[in-house]
């Protein structure tokens, strides 16, 4: 089976690049060099030529504050070019693997969320990936979409490594304790998806799915793990307030994700957020050597 993978270079697509090496299936890994998903043309042609039966969309614009003033870019990523994968893979009967998010939902309620709640995004980046979520709906494409929260690894830029760096150099940090979710590590994340597509059990189970790791804290919690995992006791952390740390969009407050449903679909056991964290860590500091 050929499997397109877009966005490779990025968190998830790095750690889906891992797994598909050992995997009988023909993984073509992408990024905007390979294949630009913001033409369209161009997308139709190289799922059509290279027989593509599955695209995984790891592509995304992430940068939720520098969306708020880049809004034309951030839907041209995170919308427009999902619509033309989605129109791809319907012109071909692929099945079309997306990754959403959290932001999709705004500040009502402190019960995990699930599927079937309203959406309500609060800032442009929600807003544009929940237009990419109705362009796939619109296509009528195949297609399996998976919110996530909080992501991390140990490629790319994110928290974890950012924290890493920080309660190693400085004696004093203040985090914020006012928004509670759910870190999730993208090899956890890229493992759930690449299990699905090789089982082949995704025919017949189409939707919209959560996944996270297991467990919820605040950054501030999520902070002081992450410095006591990487030895780096020397450093204070402190709560904060959001308002302390001024944002042009507002984050959501209480944003942990309901795993039910893709537990019970596809039996997926999920790991404890700080169970990840560990390992992610361990990974780093292996590599560092």
């Amino acid at each position: 089976m050929n499997i397109l993978v877009t966005g490779a270079n990025g968190q998830l697509g790095s750690e889906m690049r891992r797994l598909g090496a050992v995997s009988p299936n023909n993984y073509i890994f992408t990024d905007v060099a390979e294949l630009d998903i913001t033409n369209g043309v161009a997308v139709a042609l190289f799922v059509k030529q290279h027989s593509i039966e599955a695209i995984v969309n790891c592509a995304a614009y992430t940068n939720v504050d520098k969306a708020e003033s880049d809004a034309a870019t951030a839907e041209l990523i995170n919308a427009t070019a999902v619509g033309n994968l989605a129109v791809a893979a319907k012109e071909v009967n692929a099945t079309l693997f997306h990754i959403s998010t959290d932001y999709v939902f705004g500040c009502e309620g402190n019960t995990p969320r699930t599927e079937e709640m309203p959406t309500a995004p609060l800032g442009v980046y929600g807003q544009t990936k929940l237009l990419g979520e109705q362009a796939i709906a619109k296509s009528g494409c195949k297609a399996l979409i998976f919110r996530t929260a909080w992501l991390y690894s140990e490629f790319g830029n994110n928290f974890l490594k950012t924290m890493m760096r920080l309660t190693a150099e400085r004696e004093h940090l203040n985090v914020v304790f006012d928004q509670v979710g759910t870190p999730t590590y993208a090899g956890d994340l890229a493992l759930a998806i690449f299990s699905i597509i090789e089982a082949g059990v995704y025919p017949g189970n189409e939707g919209i799915y959560h996944f996270s790791n297991e467990g919820a804290c605040s950054w501030y919690d999520f902070a002081v793990e992450i410095a006591a995992a990487a030895g780096n006791t020397g450093c204070r952390i402190s709560p904060c307030h959001s308002s302390e740390f001024p944002s042009p969009v507002t984050r959501p407050p209480y944003s942990v994700l309901d795993k039910t449903k893709i537990k019970n679909t596809f039996d997926i056991d999920i790991p404890h957020w700080r169970e990840s964290m560990e390992y992610c860590i361990k990974r780093i500091k292996a590599q560092a050597r």
